[in-house]
C-alpha cells in the first residue's frame, strides 16, 4: 500500500464521503443506522448513538406537550372555581347600620326631661306647664302638647328604657314611668335631631310596660354540703370587711385583685346560706345569701341579697378571687 499525498487525497475524500452520506448522520433513526449499528463498524456506532439519542428526544418533547398541556387544562378548571369562590366567599361591603350617626345618648336625655314636664300637668298650673313644653316642642305645636288641662297626674319615677334610632336624624325613645297610684307604663317619644339640635317630633305615645319573664326551668345541682360548712367560717369575717371597707382585713381573704367594699353603708347582720355545687378540688363558683341593716330603716330591719363568689383554695385556706352579683335563677 502506498502511502503518500495520493492516497492522503483518496482517504479525505472517502470520509468527506462518509460524512456526506446521509446515512452517516448520528441524528438518523432509519434503518440504515439500525443495520449499521448491528454491523459493528465506526458507522455502527454513530448510528447506534444517534439512534437513541433521538429516540430521548422525542420522549423529551412528548412530555414538554404534554405538561404544557395538563397547565392549560387545570388553570382552565381552576380559574372559574377560584372566581366563584371568591365571589361566594368575599363579604358584601357592611352597609351602615340602622340609626348610624343619630345621637342615642343625647336624645335619650333630652327625652327623659322631656318626660318629666309631659308626664306632671295640674289644672292650676297649667301655664307653667305650656312653658316648660314649648322649649322641647316645634315652633308652632299646641303649648299643651296633647293635654286639655284638665285633671292632673304625678310621676313617681321617670327613666329611659331604650332607644331605637331609625336613621342619622330620627329615632324613638322609651321611657319607663311610674305614676303616683303605682302605675306602669312606657312612653314612646319621637326625636328629631340635627347638628347637635333636638325637637320632640311629634306627640308621644303611651304603650303597655314590659310582660314579666317567665324563669327557666333550672336543672337540680348536687350540693357539697362538706364545703358549704367549711366556707362558713371564711365568709362571716369576709362579708364583715366588705361591709367596712377594711383593706387589711380583706387583704387576708382576697385572692390576688384587692376587693373595694361597701364604705359602711350597710352594717352586716349575718350570711344567711351558702350554695356550693359540687366541682374542682381547689376551685369554686358558690354563692352567698347576707343579711344587711340598711342605715336609716327601722329598728331590726334587713335586707337580705345574693352574691356569688369565685374562691379558691391554696394550701388548706379557701380565697375569694371575685365577688359580684348573680345570675342564677332562684340561687338562694
Amino acid at each position: 500500500m502506498r502511502h503518500g499525498r495520493g492516497t492522503a487525497a483518496v482517504e479525505d475524500d472517502a470520509v468527506t464521503g462518509r460524512a456526506l452520506d446521509p446515512s452517516a448522520d448520528p441524528w438518523r433513526t432509519g434503518d440504515a443506522g439500525r443495520r449499521r449499528g448491528r454491523s459493528g463498524d465506526d458507522g455502527s456506532r454513530g448510528g447506534r448513538w444517534g439512534g437513541s439519542g433521538g429516540r430521548w428526544w422525542m420522549w423529551v418533547g412528548r412530555a414538554v406537550l404534554w405538561a404544557v398541556i395538563i397547565v392549560i387544562l387545570v388553570n382552565g378548571i381552576r380559574a372559574p372555581f377560584e372566581r366563584f369562590t371568591a365571589t361566594e366567599k368575599t363579604p358584601a361591603a357592611p352597609s351602615p347600620g340602622k340609626g348610624t350617626g343619630f345621637p342615642s345618648s343625647a336624645a335619650g336625655a333630652f327625652a327623659l326631661q322631656f318626660a318629666n314636664v309631659y308626664l306632671n300637668y295640674d289644672q292650676k298650673t297649667a301655664a307653667a306647664r305650656e312653658t316648660q313644653i314649648r322649649t322641647f316642642v316645634a315652633e308652632g305645636a299646641d303649648g299643651q302638647f296633647g293635654w286639655n288641662g284638665v285633671g292632673q297626674l304625678q310621676m313617681q319615677s321617670v327613666q329611659v328604657a331604650g332607644v331605637d334610632a331609625r336613621d342619622a336624624n330620627n329615632g324613638v325613645v322609651t321611657v319607663l314611668g311610674r305614676s303616683h297610684d303605682n302605675k306602669w307604663f312606657r312612653l314612646a317619644v319621637p326625636v328629631y335631631a340635627n347638628n347637635g339640635s333636638l325637637v320632640v317630633s311629634a306627640r308621644p305615645a303611651l304603650l303597655p310596660p314590659p310582660a314579666k319573664a317567665a324563669l327557666p326551668q333550672q336543672a337540680v345541682k348536687e350540693r357539697d354540703s362538706a364545703l358549704e360548712g367549711e366556707l362558713g367560717p371564711v365568709l362571716t369575717p369576709f362579708f364583715q370587711a366588705y361591709a367596712q371597707s377594711d383593706q387589711g382585713q380583706l387583704s387576708r381573704f382576697a385572692a390576688g385583685t384587692a376587693i373595694a367594699g361597701l364604705a359602711n353603708s350597710v352594717t352586716f347582720v349575718q350570711v344567711r346560706q351558702v350554695i356550693a355545687p359540687r366541682g374542682a378540688t381547689a376551685e369554686r363558683t358558690i354563692t352567698a345569701t347576707v343579711a344587711w341593716q340598711v342605715p336609716g330603716a327601722a329598728a331590726g330591719g334587713e335586707l337580705e341579697q345574693t352574691y356569688e363568689l369565685s374562691m379558691v383554695k391554696k394550701g388548706t385556706t379557701w380565697y375569694v378571687r371575685d365577688i359580684h352579683g348573680t345570675t342564677e335563677p332562684g340561687a338562694s
